[in-house]
C-alpha cells in the first residue's frame, strides 16, 4: 500500500521526515518496503496484514499515526450541492443475498460533465500508483484509497433501471467486464444486475456496458459491503483482480458505508461538477452488533513480560477508538470500532498494546530457561499405546480432519448429520470427520494401489459430532486398519487394552454396524469404548480393495485415558499343572463365539481357568450351513494335580451344554 505524506498530512498533522514516519508504521505493524520521492511529495510503500483491512487507505493509516503520535483525526467535511429530486426517484435497490451482500447503498448525481482530471487528483494518484482515466473514474479511486471503501460509478442512462437487485448470477449468464473480459459467471457468483441481467461482478469489476464514458452526464454511484469469501471466489475462478477486489477481499467498514458514498460523491462534483439527488437508496439488510471485549491487565503483563501501567492502556486504546471502561480493578472493557474486524478477544486488544506500546520495549534475557515438566498422564498412555502398535506392525498415519461426502455415507450411512466447511473453502473434503475409519481406509487403498501389502495402519485424532445449534462434540478417538485376519485385530485391541490396564475385562459383543459385514461392539470393564468388525465387500468395491479382507476398529481414547493407572493385581505363580482340551464344534452358521462362550460358562467348574478361541472352518466334510468351531479349555486345581477322568466329567456336562442349547455335535474327524 503505498502512502502520500502530503495526502495523508490532510487528516493528520505531520511535522517528520518519510524516514520517521517509515520507522513509526513499521514499529506499529506496517513494515516499509520503499520510500520514493516524487514531484515534492514522499511516498512510502508499506506491508499490510490481511487483517488489517481498514489500512488499506490513507484515513486507516492516519488513524495509526494519530495514536502514535497523540494528535488528533482530521475527516473530511461533507458538504453535498443537491438538487430538488430524491434519489428513491431514480431507482429501487433489492438485495436478494443478504448473506453475500449485507449493504447496498445507491446515490445519483446529474449534470456531470466527463473530462480530464484536476491536477490536484490527478497528482495524488499518480504519487501512489493509480492510473488517471477521467474526473469521474479517477474522483472513485480517489474515495477509494482515501477511506479504503471501494465505490463504482455506472453511467445510469445505459441501465434499464426499475430496480438494481445484487443476486447471484444464473446459469449461462455472461458479462465482458470494463477491462473487455468476457467472463462466464457460475451460479455462486454474486452480481449487480439490471432489468436486463448483469451490469457488473459484484465487488469484483464492472460491465463495459455500463462504462462512464465522455458521453455520461448522470451517476448512479454504489457503495457496498460484499462477502470477503464470496469476493475471493469469483475473482480467482474468473482470473480477474482489482484494486476493489483486493479490498473487499479483507473487509471493509459496513457502518462507514453511507458516509464513504457521501465523500465520494462530493469528490465526482468537485472534479466533474454536477448536483447530488437528495438522499440515498440505502439497503442494510443485517445490522451488526459489536460485541465488548474484556482484558484483564494481569494477564496482559504476564503475557508481555512487562509492565504497562493502566493509564499507558487507556490512553492507547482511547487513541485507537477502542472506547475502554474499566470494569474492575484489573479489567478493561472495549468495544472496537466498526473499523477493526479482527478484534474479538483477549488477545487481540494485549497485541494491540504491545505494537502500540513498543515491541522494543519488551525486555530479552541473555539466557533462556527451559523448565523441565514432567510428562502427564496422556502422553504417557499415548507412548505405550504408540509403542504397543508398533510392535504390531502397525504404522501412524496423520490425516486431515476432513473427509469427502462419499467417503463420509460409506462408513456413517445416509442419514447421518456433519458439521462442514463452505466449499468454497475446501473444494473435495469439506465434511469434518464423525469417524477415522473412513480416512485410514483411503490410506489403505493408497497403499494398495503403491503396492505396499500387507498393510496395518492406525490414527489418533479427534472426530467432530454436531450437538445443539451450532455446538459439536469433539472426542479423540484410537482408530486400526488392517488387512488381516479379524482374529489378529482382536488380539492386538487386547493387548492394547491390557498395555493400559492389565487386570480389565475385555469383551466382544456382536452389533450391527453400518460398514461391517460382521461387527461387535467392544467393552472394558462392562463399559463401551468403541467397535470392531470386517469391511463388507460392498464398501471394499467402492474403495476399490478388491477381495481383500479390510477389518476395521475404532476406540475412545478417553476411556481407555481414564481405565489407565490401575495398580495389577498380583497373582501367585501356579503350583499345580494344566490340562487342556481343545473341543471342535460343528454348529449352525448363525452360532456366534458369545452364543457357545454363554452355554460353556453355564456348565463350566471353578476349574475351568481359561475359555479360548481357536479357530473356524468351512468346507469338506462339514454340512452346508454349518460350520466347525474350535474351542480351547484349559483347567486347574489350585489346591492340587487334577486327574483326567475328573476333567473327563467336566468336558462331558460341558457338551451336554452345548448339545442342548446350540445343538452343537462334538467333530470326531
Amino acid at each position: 500500500m503505498k502512502i502520500s505524506l502530503n495526502w495523508l498530512n490532510d487528516y493528520v498533522q505531520i511535522d517528520a521526515d518519510g524516514g520517521r514516519i517509515a520507522q513509526i508504521l513499521s514499529d506499529l505493524g506496517f513494515p516499509t518496503e520503499g520510500i520514493e520521492y516524487i514531484d515534492g511529495d514522499t511516498v512510502i510503500d508499506i506491508e499490510v496484514t490481511s487483517n488489517r483491512g481498514d489500512c488499506l487507505s490513507h484515513i486507516g493509516v492516519a488513524r495509526e499515526v494519530s495514536a502514535a503520535l497523540g494528535r488528533p483525526l482530521r475527516l473530511p467535511q461533507i458538504e453535498l450541492p443537491e438538487s430538488d429530486r430524491k434519489a428513491a426517484d431514480f431507482l429501487q435497490v433489492r438485495i436478494d443475498d443478504p448473506e453475500l451482500c449485507n449493504r447496498y447503498t445507491a446515490r445519483i448525481i446529474t449534470g456531470v460533465k466527463v473530462g480530464p482530471s484536476p491536477d490536484w487528483l490527478r497528482k495524488r494518484l499518480e504519487a501512489v500508483g493509480v492510473r488517471t482515466v477521467n474526473n469521474v473514474v479517477d474522483a472513485s479511486n480517489y474515495a477509494m484509497m482515501e477511506s479504503g471503501q471501494p465505490p463504482h460509478a455506472f453511467d445510469y442512462d445505459k441501465l434499464s433501471v426499475g430496480a438494481i437487485v445484487v443476486r447471484k448470477a444464473l446459469a449461462g449468464e455472461r458479462i465482458v467486464t470494463i477491462d473487455e473480459t468476457k467472463c462466464d459467471l457460475k451460479p455462486d457468483m454474486l452480481i449487480i444486475a439490471d432489468d436486463k441481467g448483469p451490469v457488473a461482478i459484484a465487488g469484483v469489476m464492472g460491465g463495459l456496458e455500463s462504462e462512464v464514458s465522455d458521453a455520461t452526464t448522470t451517476i448512479l454511484l454504489e457503495d457496498a459491503h460484499f462477502d470477503p469469501v464470496s469476493i475471493r471466489t469469483t475473482g480467482r475462478a474468473l482470473g480477474i483482480a482489482s484494486e476493489a477486489s483486493f479490498r473487499f477481499e479483507r473487509q471493509v467498514d459496513v457502518e462507514n458505508i453511507d458516509w464513504a458514498s457521501q465523500r465520494c460523491a462530493q469528490l465526482i462534483c468537485r472534479a466533474a461538477g454536477g448536483q447530488v439527488a437528495k438522499g440515498v437508496v440505502d439497503r442494510h439488510p443485517v445490522k451488526r452488533k459489536i460485541e465488548p471485549v474484556k482484558m484483564r491487565l494481569s494477564r496482559m503483563n504476564m503475557l508481555l513480560g512487562i509492565e504497562v501501567s493502566a493509564d499507558d492502556v487507556a490512553r492507547i486504546f482511547t487513541g485507537l477508538g477502542f472506547a475502554p471502561q474499566a470494569e474492575a480493578d484489573d479489567v478493561v472493557v472495549c468495544t472496537p470500532p466498526t473499523w477493526r474486524h479482527d478484534v474479538y478477544r483477549e488477545a487481540d486488544l494485549i497485541e494491540e498494546v504491545a505494537r502500540s506500546y513498543g515491541y522494543d520495549k519488551i525486555p530479552v534475557a541473555g539466557k533462556i530457561n527451559i523448565e523441565v515438566a514432567p510428562v502427564d498422564k496422556r502422553e504417557k498412555v499415548l507412548g505405550r499405546l504408540r509403542t504397543f502398535l508398533a510392535g504390531c506392525g502397525f504404522h501412524e498415519t496423520i490425516n486431515v480432519t476432513f473427509v469427502d461426502e462419499s467417503t463420509a455415507r460409506l462408513f456413517d450411512g445416509p442419514d447421518v448429520g456433519y458439521l462442514g466447511v463452505k466449499d468454497e473453502s475446501r473444494k473435495g473434503a469439506n465434511l469434518l470427520r464423525r469417524t477415522l475409519i473412513g480416512s485410514l481406509a483411503g490410506v489403505l487403498k493408497s497403499n494398495y494401489n503403491a503396492g505396499n501389502i500387507p498393510c496395518r495402519v492406525y490414527e489418533i485424532a479427534d472426530t467432530f459430532l454436531p450437538a445443539q445449534g451450532r455446538e459439536l462434540t469433539q472426542k479423540t478417538k484410537l482408530a486400526l486398519v488392517c488387512d488381516a485376519d479379524f482374529r489378529r485385530l482382536r488380539g492386538v485391541i487386547e493387548g492394547l487394552i491390557a498395555v493400559v490396564s492389565r487386570d480389565a475385562k475385555i469383551e466382544f459383543k456382536p452389533a450391527e454396524l453400518t460398514w461391517a459385514r460382521a461387527g461387535a461392539e467392544v467393552f472394558v470393564d462392562q463399559l463401551p469404548v468403541g467397535v470392531a468388525g470386517i469391511v463388507s465387500q460392498e464398501i471394499a468395491a467402492g474403495l476399490d480393495l478388491g477381495q481383500a479382507d479390510i477389518c476395521a476398529a475404532e476406540l475412545d481414547f478417553q476411556t481407555l485415558l481414564d481405565a489407565a493407572g490401575a495398580v495389577a493385581t498380583a497373582r501367585p505363580i501356579p503350583r499345580f499343572p494344566a490340562i487342556v482340551r481343545d473341543l471342535s464344534l460343528v454348529v449352525d452358521e448363525n452360532i456366534t463365539w458369545a452364543d457357545i462362550s454363554q452355554a460353556v460358562a453355564a456348565k463350566a467348574p471353578a476349574e475351568l481357568e481359561e475359555l479360548q478361541f481357536v479357530g473356524i472352518y468351512r468346507g469338506k466334510p462339514i454340512a452346508q450351513g454349518k460350520k466347525s468351531v474350535t474351542a480351547s479349555l484349559r483347567f486347574r486345581d489350585e489346591d492340587g494335580t487334577l486327574r483326567h477322568e475328573t476333567v473327563d466329567e467336566f468336558e462331558k456336562a460341558i457338551l451336554n451344554e452345548l448339545t442342548k442349547k446350540l445343538a452343537a455335535q462334538l467333530r470326531t474327524v
